[in-house]
């Protein structure tokens, strides 16, 4: 695996952060960035100047991740020739959050499953349902197929989210890369950090990921009255104090909001919100959340073995960045203190990470305010 990575900020231009000479095309750049700078058009043509023939996903983010540094209003791109391994790309649009398991389907159907081993996601962050996209790629992908990825962000507006395939970035896309080879070996970890507190409440009323009442009362009433003054700041601020959801027999999940209906006294979160599960205020923990970064690289490394990762593509949420505000390169060095030196990183701040619960597992879940991280290695 070769790896080549440059940098674009609006005072320097494009500079080099890790030079390659690739003897054949990358098969995969990704380029995140500010969503002003993906929506412009000589961007991407500069871009596609650097890789002329390679397949370029661009998507916005909530911040960039390039090594151990963490960017606003910056493009970091990560071009990556994969010397053992085969990638093949699906496209599909989306407008609402109801169509989201046909997309995952749609998605799914279109990616040849010969020696397929992997799939990783990069959705648009505000018209989605999370949790029913990852049903429709995991009910239609085979059951040793792992997915992860992420939803794209905004900053911290909730505006619009862009994200294409060889195309300037925008609305209302979500696209499936697959990895096959028997030469590619590919880890996953996803952590959280948060503290739980106040009663837990029922989910009473809820259409998909959208909340209407808990404990048979007004979702958004409850909420403001947690967040007193910072209620002010909606939906952002909602991302300081997450939800966490229990269903019986079922993995814990945290979730956060991504928009509020004062009309129907409602919230928008990034997944589903079934009714009768029980809901749990979080709040943040500094050290538990760099902590969880840490764990999370441990975690993804487990499946290499002996052997180091090339390549690591973390997807963070944007709850953590502003939680952790000039604390934030720490969960990037806790992450790289727990992979090693040798890995190449790339990544953004998102709207939701999509991973395993374990690195042993297949099956795909949304999470919220975690650190998700992807390791690749070919041997």
């Amino acid at each position: 695996m070769k790896i080549c990575q440059k940098l674009y900020t609006q005072g320097r231009g494009w500079i080099d952060i890790k030079t390659e000479v690739f003897t054949s095309p990358p098969q995969l750049v990704l380029a995140f960035g500010a969503r002003p700078l993906m929506e412009d058009k000589k961007h991407f043509e500069e871009i596609r100047a650097f890789f002329p023939n390679s397949h370029i996903i661009s998507a916005s983010t909530a911040g960039e991740i390039l090594q151990t540094r963490v960017r606003d209003d910056s493009i970091a791109v990560t071009a990556v020739l994969f010397e053992k391994s085969q990638l093949c790309f699906s496209q599909a649009g989306i407008s609402t959050p109801e169509e989201s398991y046909a997309v995952g389907k749609k998605l799914a159907d279109e990616i040849p499953k010969e020696n397929l081993i992997h799939g990783m996601v990069f959705s648009d962050g505000l018209r989605v349902n999370g949790t029913a996209l990852v049903k429709g790629l995991n009910d239609n992908l085979p059951q040793n197929v792992s997915v992860t990825g992420g939803l794209v962000g905004d900053g911290s507006d909730f505006k619009k989210t862009v994200v294409s395939l060889d195309k300037v970035a925008q609305e209302g896309k979500v696209i499936l890369v697959g990895f096959s080879g028997t030469k590619l070996k590919i880890g996953y970890g996803s952590l959280g950090g948060w503290d739980t507190f106040g009663i837990e409440r029922v989910i009473t009323k809820s259409e998909g990921n959208v909340l209407y009442e808990l404990d048979g009362k007004p979702a958004l009433g409850l909420y403001k009255t947690y967040l007193g003054d910072k209620a002010k700041g909606l939906p952002s601020a909602g991302l300081l104090f997450p939800l966490r959801l229990h269903r019986e027999n079922e993995p814990e999940v945290v979730r956060t909001i991504l928009g509020v209906d004062e009309t129907e006294q409602s919230l928008t979160f990034a997944g589903d919100m079934p009714v009768g599960a029980t809901a749990t205020l979080m709040k943040a923990n500094f050290e538990r959340l760099i902590d969880g970064a840490y764990q999370a690289g441990n975690m993804s490394i487990e499946p290499l073995g002996i052997t180091k990762a090339d390549l690591a593509i973390l997807i963070s949420c944007i709850g953590r960045k502003l939680v952790l505000k000039e604390r934030i390169e720490e969960e990037i060095e806790a992450v790289r203190s727990a992979i090693g030196e040798e890995p190449a990183i790339t990544g953004f701040y998102s709207y939701g990470e999509l991973c395993p619960t374990a690195s042993t597992e297949k099956q795909c879940r949304l999470h919220n305010q975690t650190m998700t991280i992807t390791t690749f290695r070919e041997d």
